[in-house]
């Protein structure tokens, strides 16, 4: 069997699954106004606490600090904070097991699908968010609010590659979560515990970078910095060159342990699940 006809199934489950998300619409324009909302509220406390700050102090500027916000906002539902609902359904339902019997990897297969309801719930509040931060502010008047250009090209480059494999890196999250589901026969706890853990970690809540400074190679270090910090440091140029090189290098083995660590979970999960009725 040539690699075409094996991708097959994957290609299919991603689309199929991409292309489904794509049609909740009142979804996506939901979550827009609630980030243009909680963007509003940051935005305002950064510019707070920045005039209140000495000169200089703050780690990185105030017009990156904003564009964070915006960035953050715009790529909140690519963070790893809740499992796969339709693997989460098919856990309480015994449907998990069909799974089990599907002639394709089901690791691979859990991953394309969560990778098509990540990515089709991240790109059009990105692009509203861009509209509206990057375009609308400006227009009335509140530029020092807007949504900055990266740093260059090269930046702008380096973001791309970045966020592609925050993407992957989001994505191998969620399938442990969906495996953490899996064993527990329920999602409900293990979502409770992610959501504060990775809105924190990843810098959603506040740029990593004004976190106490004896926290920042232990901040950077951890996978979650590889979701929403690293991508941000790279648009930002605060990560270039042989940095932004680390950075991505960062990112790839954090996806690879992870996967790693995925593959072996859930086989011992299977192996030990039992579905109702059987």
């Amino acid at each position: 069997m040539g690699w075409p006809l094996a991708l097959r199934p994957y290609v299919a489950a991603f689309a199929s699954r991409f292309l489904l998300m794509l049609q909740y619409r009142t979804a996506a324009y939901a979550g827009f106004a609630t980030q243009c909302w909680w963007g509003a509220i940051k935005t305002m406390v950064l510019t707070a606490f920045y005039d209140s700050a000495p000169p200089g102090s703050a780690p990185m500027a105030l017009e990156h600090a904003i564009t964070y916000v915006w960035l953050a906002q715009g790529l909140f539902a690519l963070l790893p904070w809740s499992g796969d609902p339709d693997v989460a359904l098919a856990v309480r339902t015994g449907a998990v097991a069909y799974d089990r019997l599907r002639p394709v990897d089901a690791y691979a297969l859990w991953f394309v699908r969560a990778a098509g309801w990540i990515a089709a719930r991240v790109l059009p509040r990105m692009a509203l968010m861009l509209v509206f931060a990057g375009l609308v502010l400006p227009l009335a008047g509140l530029g020092a609010w807007a949504w900055q250009l990266p740093a260059g090209w090269m930046a702008g480059l380096g973001f791309v590659v970045s966020l592609l494999l925050a993407l992957l890196l989001s994505t191998a999250l969620v399938i442990l979560l969906n495996v953490a589901a899996a064993a527990a026969l329920n999602e409900k706890g293990i979502n409770t515990l992610a959501a504060p853990v990775v809105i924190v970690l990843s810098g959603n809540l506040l740029p990593l970078a004004l976190m106490p400074d004896a926290w920042q190679t232990a901040l950077l270090l951890q996978p979650l910095a590889g979701v929403m910090d690293i991508p941000a440091r790279i648009y930002f140029g605060q990560m270039a060159g042989q940095q932004m090189l680390a950075g991505l290098v960062l990112q790839g083995l954090w996806i690879a342990v992870i996967v790693a660590l995925g593959r072996m979970a859930m086989a011992r999960t299977m192996r030990r699940l039992e579905v109702q009725g059987g």
